[in-house]
């Protein structure tokens, strides 16, 4: 029988930045959290680098480049801004997600088959400066096909919709949810798509999408930053990644 494969962790660390730009101190460092999310066994480290920069700085990626041993993923909007910070520090991967000002946190997934076109182009210098480059979108059909069709590396498939019914205590459509996340996770995976999954995960939901042997990684932030403030992020990372463990070994 063969081994299951391991499933990553990434760590997103927005919030750690959040809380400090709370008070604008210069604590508490998320180059910090990231050394310790490592040390816990986390796989790689994300960062949105936003905009309105409400969070995550610009001086927060070139300190996160600079001494980081994880790959860094950097989720950022399709804007020439942010493909020329990309260019600059060439990053192992990006992910394009939508951003709308107002919203407090990532709303939806980024409309590919829509903007197919100008996406494409604007992914090309980025594959051709050695970034894998990821979208994060609905699990939807269109949106994986048009993902494929523009080159892209990595789908990631946003799980906020399953979460969120689960959390309403909705389990109807929670289960609904998870059957199209699977059924999509095997499809894109069929097109040649290494496929991440993510947003609104918590130690009750994570099992399930765990469990999906497409899914290469996971990205889980907020949850895991929260826990931090009770457990410390060292034990918030290691109980995630026992239950990611334990999911991927069918437990």
């Amino acid at each position: 029988m063969t081994a299951p494969t391991k499933l990553r962790l990434g760590m997103n660390i927005d919030h750690v930045a959040t809380v400090r730009n709370a008070r604008g101190s210069a604590y508490p460092d998320p180059v910090r959290a990231a050394t310790l999310a490592e040390e816990a066994g986390a796989d790689g480290i994300t960062a949105h680098l936003r905009e309105d920069r409400r969070h995550i700085t610009d001086a927060d990626i070139d300190a996160l480049m600079a001494a980081l041993n994880l790959p860094l993923n950097l989720e950022m909007a399709a804007t020439e801004e942010m493909q020329r910070i990309a260019l600059r520090h060439r990053p192992h991967a990006i992910c394009l997600v939508p951003e709308k000002r107002e919203e407090r946190t990532t709303e939806g997934g980024l409309e590919v088959a829509r903007e197919e076109n100008r996406l494409a182009h604007f992914i090309a210098p980025l594959r051709d400066a050695g970034c894998r480059v990821s979208i994060f979108i609905a699990a939807d059909r269109p949106q994986i096909e048009a993902a494929h069709r523009i080159g892209a590396a990595v789908v990631e498939l946003h799980t906020g919709a399953y979460c969120d019914f689960h959390a309403e205590g909705k389990l109807r459509e929670r289960d609904d949810e998870l059957e199209r996340l699977t059924e999509m996770a095997a499809y894109a995976q069929s097109l040649g798509l290494e496929v991440h999954a993510g947003h609104g995960l918590t130690y009750d939901t994570v099992k399930p999408v765990a469990a999906l042997p497409e899914i290469a990684e996971l990205n889980i932030g907020h949850f895991l930053i929260g826990e931090a403030i009770f457990r410390g992020i060292g034990p918030a990372i290691r109980e995630m990644r026992r239950l990611m463990d334990e999911a991927r070994a069918g437990r």
